[in-house]
């Protein structure tokens, strides 16, 4: 639809080579790539994974995939030799492309480097008979705990997030994106991607996420980002920079944050500097669910909120027994809506177990929602802890030790405790020279939070674990804090 409405503007640039394609371009290098996978021999429901770093082609491939009714796998290429083998033994694709972190890995596969040259010769098909509700893409999930799951999505899917992230980001024709999220992950290759293709914008794709890069990049009136996706402590890192300038960043519409909870007290600090920060809550199950509104003085208000869904998506928060909670009584959010997944990638027990008996899909997020409609993120269900018979949420304690100056970012595990079952163990990652102590901290927290949340232990760490996407490893800390609690009682 763009090729034929605006086939002259600017549709994807990679960064890292120079190179741009116009709608128009980028249709028919679509179409090519196309035509190449079907002479490999790619039919419908046929895998096509992925292991490379951020570049233009990974759209492309995937945007061919769909054409063609094949599925696209893009792959994590953090994970060691070990992981990235069950991930292909599980999805079985016919055709593997790779940069050369793929063969140093030992994968061989299709070259990506070079493919515009590879596929130039061949026919142009502009035809397209992409069932939309065929899938197109499997993301294979973080695997914070046990083996990832690959969530199936499809066209329709994807083309649901589009609009939904289109209408709680004010994204439009003059809109362009700044992508250095990796394409493994929802946010990189269908959030940062999908909305400013749909709505005639332009992709910048970066091939990570280099924090002076980036904030020279968002600064340069040049190249006029208006959109950028990051995690909380990227937001952080960005900020942390020498050559931060908040007045070369109010072009902005905003900066948008998800993947963690977002301390108060940081967005806080943008929102003073006039920039709008604007959290959000999706999965790759998914996609966009909820966003903040592009308002400084509601942002403000509702600082710590992960904001509303859109009309076309449906949200409630239950108890254990399905039973949807009152206002502001918290309870595991569930979904409902044409944004969800068709099902876990040859998992089909993970996926009923996923879903209720009445058809919401169960995120394992416990959630308030507010009497003004406004969904807050209490923690992960599993994350939570009981302490003397007391619900504990650990990223409750976190937002509050956020508030110290000197701390950068910190995280909170339960683990076993005689008398009350379960205490916090509380991790800090403190900023350079702040000269803070355990005590400074619990004395901070008295005030603050019920006595049964305060954290029995604290330890300093030089950074916390987190996993490609940027979330917080718990399951590591928790290990760690039972190793530290077995030294000191030996």
């Amino acid at each position: 639809m763009q090729a034929r409405l605006r086939p002259d503007k600017a549709a994807i640039a990679d960064l890292a080579s120079g190179r741009t394609w116009t709608y128009a371009q980028l249709d028919e290098y679509v179409a090519r790539s196309a035509a190449f996978l079907a002479d490999r021999g790619t039919r419908i429901g046929d895998r096509v994974a992925c292991l490379s770093r951020n570049r233009a082609e990974i759209v492309v491939l995937h945007l061919a995939c769909a054409r063609l009714g094949a599925i696209f796998v893009p792959l994590n290429w953090r994970l060691s030799p070990a992981e990235l083998k069950y991930l292909l033994d599980d999805a079985e694709p016919r055709l593997l492309f790779g940069d050369e972190g793929a063969a140093e890995a030992g994968f061989d596969g299709e070259p990506i480097d070079g493919l515009a040259e590879t596929v130039a010769g061949l026919p142009v098909d502009m035809a397209c008979a992409a069932d939309p509700d065929r899938p197109s893409l499997i993301l294979y999930t973080s695997g914070t705990t046990g083996r990832p799951k690959g969530a199936v999505l499809s066209e329709r899917n994807l083309t649901e997030t589009a609009i939904n992230f289109t209408i709680l980001g004010s994204v439009g024709v003059g809109s362009t994106f700044l992508c250095d999220a990796p394409m493994f992950h929802v946010i990189g290759l269908v959030t940062n991607i999908r909305p400013p293709l749909l709505n005639g914008g332009t992709v910048l794709v970066s091939d990570g996420f280099v924090p002076e890069r980036t904030l020279h990049r968002l600064m340069d009136a040049e190249l006029g980002v208006t959109h950028y996706f990051c995690v909380p402590q990227m937001a952080q890192a960005l900020r942390m920079e020498a050559t931060f300038d908040a007045s070369r960043l109010r072009h902005l519409t905003a900066i948008f944050t998800g993947g963690a909870p977002h301390p108060e007290a940081r967005i806080r600090e943008w929102l003073e500097d006039d920039i709008p920060i604007v959290d959000g809550f999706g999965m790759s199950e998914a996609g966009t669910v909820f966003g903040m509104p592009v308002d400084r003085s509601i942002i403000d208000r509702k600082a710590g909120s992960v904001g509303v869904p859109t009309f076309r998506v449906e949200a409630r928060i239950a108890n254990d027994a399905r039973i949807e909670t009152a206002a502001d009584v918290a309870g595991e959010l569930q979904l409902r809506g044409e944004n969800l997944f068709r099902g876990y990638w040859g998992r089909d027990e993970d996926y009923r177990a996923a879903m209720t008996d009445d058809g919401w899909f169960r995120t394992g997020d416990i959630a308030i929602r507010d009497e003004d409609g406004y969904y807050r993120l209490v923690d992960r269900k599993k994350d939570m802890f009981i302490s003397g018979g007391e619900n504990v949420y650990p990223a409750e304690i976190e937002a509050v030790v956020c508030r110290l100056p000197e701390v950068a970012e910190c995280a909170v595990v339960g683990v076993p405790d005689e008398r009350w079952g379960e205490v916090g163990y509380l991790f800090v990652v403190s900023k350079p020279d702040a000269g803070i102590d355990s005590d400074a901290i619990l004395d901070f927290l008295d005030s603050r939070i019920a006595r049964y949340k305060r954290p029995k232990y604290v330890g300093f760490v030089d950074a916390l674990p987190r996993n490609a996407a940027g979330k917080v490893l718990k399951p590591d800390l928790r290990s760690f804090a039972a190793r530290n609690l077995d030294t000191e009682q030996e």
